[in-house]
């Protein structure tokens, strides 16, 4: 098991799990947040989907002054720009700005059944309550692999480096495609993921999994807020304790649970610190 330690952890580490004081969060001078990065969008007819999908497109500043660099890029659901995508790449920009970061590309997949795509199947009729179609992640893991990644990828320079972020319900389909298609991305974000769902099922089959090898080579971030009755900390607690016993080698995880956060702040909270743990300036 390749585990980020205390040592190298600027924020919170193991010790605020076990009911430690969190460390307050980093966060963006305000002066820092003023300017809005520009995007583009592409439109994808998906015939996985069977539906028209946007996505919209952050490049780093010196993406058009190089014909040559290379970049990861990181991608995530809830990324329309009336979603997540606006504040995430805002945070992203101002950093790769100030040195805190190297560049990255973000795709940023906008929404159409936000709850049909992230989830997966469940046996729980309540779940099967929060919309009218759920349980489709398979189909949506397939738009990404047979149409949006290969897309993206043809048309951007990216360096091979693939990341997947996430939080709720995107953080649940984060760890769900790091158990089911490891390969698919390189790093795998999930902040306070609905890992309630289907009764738990993914938490409760981690060993499982993990002890079979799956995420060997694969890079995990979890976090969780952890204000009682406002975050999934509790529906996160088994898979914490089978990464524990039973991660792999060669996976890579970081722990790092904020307990003075909620479920609605734990996004802005976590995601500077997030990004300078995974793509360090002069990596």
């Amino acid at each position: 098991m390749a585990r980020t330690t205390s040592s190298m952890l600027p924020w919170v580490t193991i010790a605020a799990w076990m009911g430690c004081v969190a460390t307050p969060a980093e966060s963006i001078p305000a002066s820092s947040t003023s300017h809005e990065p520009g995007h583009e969008q592409l439109s994808l007819e998906s015939k996985v989907l069977g539906e028209l999908r946007r996505v919209n497109i952050y490049l780093p500043p010196d993406y058009r002054r190089s014909t040559t660099s290379r970049y990861p890029i990181l991608y995530m659901p809830d990324g329309g720009t009336q979603e997540d995508f606006p504040h995430l790449t805002e945070t992203v920009d101002a950093a790769i700005r100030r040195g805190d970061i190297r560049p990255i590309i973000v795709v940023g997949i906008e929404n159409t059944q936000r709850r049909r795509d992230l989830t997966g199947p469940t046996e729980v009729a309540a779940d099967r309550e929060i919309a009218p179609v759920v349980g489709g992640s398979a189909a949506f893991r397939g738009f990404l692999r047979e149409e949006l990644l290969p897309s993206i990828e043809a048309r951007l320079r990216g360096n091979g480096e693939r990341a997947i972020i996430g939080e709720s319900l995107a953080g649940l389909f984060v760890v769900e495609t790091l158990f089911v298609e490891p390969q698919l991305f390189d790093v795998y974000v999930a902040i306070d993921p609905s890992l309630w769902w289907n009764d738990g099922e993914l938490g409760k089959r981690a060993a499982e999994r993990l002890g079979a090898g799956v995420g060997e080579g694969r890079t995990l971030y979890l976090t969780a807020a952890g204000k009682p009755g406002e975050s999934n900390l509790e529906a996160v607690e088994p898979l914490v304790d089978a990464l524990e016993a039973h991660a792999p080698e060669h996976l890579r995880w970081t722990w790092a649970p904020l307990l003075d956060e909620s479920h609605a702040t734990i996004y802005r909270a976590s995601k500077l610190a997030i990004l300078k743990a995974l793509f360090p300036s002069g990596a």
